[in-house]
């Protein structure tokens, strides 16, 4: 068995061999392969990356060829961060938060009450100041972002309806890794508990979960109907998707498919937000249409939970002032942009 360091060293070989590769095939004109990770399907993360490879294979005149592999297949999230990281996987995109394990300040963009409307959130990531600060973090892990676009206002999806906040006192909801939302799970009263987006269907089906924090498009496109078929829209936290790509494949390239690649990529996750809202309202009327049903919280109910938990982030972050100061410079442009 491979000791973690080990491990790490044979990462790091693989990472220099993919980077050499790399320039060896674009020496010998033959196209250089990007493979890019996603956990969820046919839904508005798989329509970027499609949308990202037939971008970079046009404008780079086949020099680039992208491969999408969606639903998990390079393995769970974190194992499509780490390839990512390693450079075994080219790219990977999916909510920040999924990538606090690399720098805490990531999980900031689906801050609970940070949004209260899909413009607000595009307003805020089109901020230089804003979208340049979440762009480059994680730089001396390995990857560079290079686009960010909203997802959707998170609900949470359970085998029994919850039609009242006081409802959720006791259900195991599943959330990601982000401390934030462990928080504000808890503040509803709920227990929370960390889980892979993949494991979430089996987990529920078995009843080792009462539900999960997620968000429409991924309840339908994952068929989570079949088990849950209720979804309390709570409208928090708006969940932001990141694409981050390995930093140094993307330094292995020539300047001009650099250029090409981030371009592509700032610019597709500008031209996907009216397809997001667009699929996002489809995706609602198919769950009904499914058999499903949306409901929402009483409006007192629905303001007293909002303001329970709009502090999280501020509360949390008091004792490390570099996140501190990323969820202030988050929170002041939200203002300025609502």
């Amino acid at each position: 068995m491979k000791t973690p360091y080990a491990a790490t060293l044979a990462m790091i070989a693989a990472t220099t061999i993919m980077v050499a590769s790399a320039a060896r095939l674009h020496a010998e004109g033959a196209p250089i392969v990007m493979k890019l990770s996603i956990a969820t399907l046919n839904d508005t993360q798989h329509e970027w990356m499609k949308r990202f490879v037939a971008a970079v294979e046009r404008d780079s005149g086949g020099r680039i060829k992208g491969e999408v592999y969606p639903a998990s297949q390079l393995g769970s999230i974190p194992r499509q961060i780490e390839g990512t990281q390693f450079g075994s996987i080219q790219g990977w995109m999916g909510p920040a938060e999924f990538l606090v394990g690399v720098d805490a300040r990531y999980e900031v963009p689906s801050a609970p009450g940070l949004f209260t409307s899909q413009e607000q959130d595009v307003r805020v990531f089109s901020d230089p100041a804003v979208r340049d600060l979440f762009l480059g973090l994680g730089a001396n892990k390995g990857l560079t972002g290079v686009g960010i676009f909203p997802y959707g206002p998170a609900s949470i999806v359970t085998r029994k309806p919850v039609r009242h906040l006081v409802e959720f006192k006791g259900l195991k909801l599943r959330m990601s890794a982000s401390p934030f939302q462990l928080e504000m799970i808890k503040r509803i009263k709920a227990s929370p508990v960390a889980m892979s987006l993949g494991d979430v269907l089996p987990a529920i089906q078995q009843g080792a979960i009462d539900g999960a924090l997620t968000s429409i498009p991924v309840d339908t496109t994952l068929h989570y109907v079949d088990t849950a078929k209720y979804i309390t829209e709570i409208d928090q936290p708006w969940i932001n998707c990141i694409a981050v790509l390995n930093r140094k494949w993307l330094d292995s390239l020539p300047a001009d498919l650099q250029r090409i690649v981030r371009n592509d990529a700032m610019a597709v996750s500008t031209q996907i937000v009216p397809f997001v809202n667009d699929f996002f309202a489809a995706q609602r009327k198919i769950w009904t249409a499914s058999g499903g049903e949306v409901i929402s919280l009483p409006a007192a109910e629905q303001l007293a939970m909002t303001a329970q938990i709009s502090s999280i982030a501020n509360d949390l972050s008091a004792s490390n002032p570099e996140l501190n100061a990323a969820v202030k410079i988050v929170f002041e442009s939200a203002a300025r942009n609502k």
